[in-house]
């Protein structure tokens, strides 16, 4: 078992390294909220989220992102979802 001293080198030489602190991607959780915000009945606030996502996979990035593709059908997939849930009457005809 290390000690307490232990955990804050091993954490500070971590981030010297540039080790990523998180495994998912900020675009991913957002995604995940926005589903969460579905599932709770929040189109409001699914919205806004989408919003803010659609913010972040449109600008420039450098270098390119390469998962941006699939970043961008999950995106539409978003939009999909939320104008089925807001228009159920529409499903039937």
């Amino acid at each position: 078992m290390t000690a307490p001293d232990d955990d804050a080198e091993v954490g500070a030489s971590r981030a010297q390294a540039g080790a990523p602190r998180y495994s998912r991607r900020l675009s991913d959780k957002i995604l995940l909220a926005f589903h969460h915000a579905c599932d709770q009945g929040d189109y409001e606030i699914a919205e806004q989220l989408l919003r803010i996502l659609e913010s972040m996979l449109t600008r420039r990035t450098v270098p390119p992102d390469a998962n941006r593709r699939k970043s961008i059908e999950s995106l539409v997939a978003a939009h999909e979802r939320l104008w089925h849930l807001r228009h159920p009457e529409e499903d039937f005809n």
